[in-house]
């Protein structure tokens, strides 16, 4: 993910340290995974370690896809010139 794709979605991401409970993972390595997969057409199994836990990433893009944050970062990626979908 470049800093300019971070700078359009950094506003939308919930805070990364909620009020109460253990802070979450960092968004920006968790969206990038996400984006590696989603561009790669890879499974979610096959990520690289290097954005963390599959499992966790799969996890956070179920969350965002339920509450509807999903489009909305897709939306901000596209309108800054990115080429992702789903």
């Amino acid at each position: 993910m470049t800093d300019a794709e971070w700078h359009l979605v950094q506003p939308l991401l919930p805070p990364q340290k909620p009020m109460t409970g253990r802070p979450r993972h960092d968004h920006r390595t968790v969206l990038t995974g996400i984006l590696w997969v989603i561009r790669s057409g890879a499974s979610w199994r096959a990520m690289p370690r290097e954005y963390g836990k599959w499992e966790t990433v799969y996890q956070r893009y179920r969350l965002w896809c339920a509450i509807g944050l999903w489009p909305r970062i897709l939306a901000e990626l596209a309108q800054g010139g990115s080429q992702v979908s789903l």
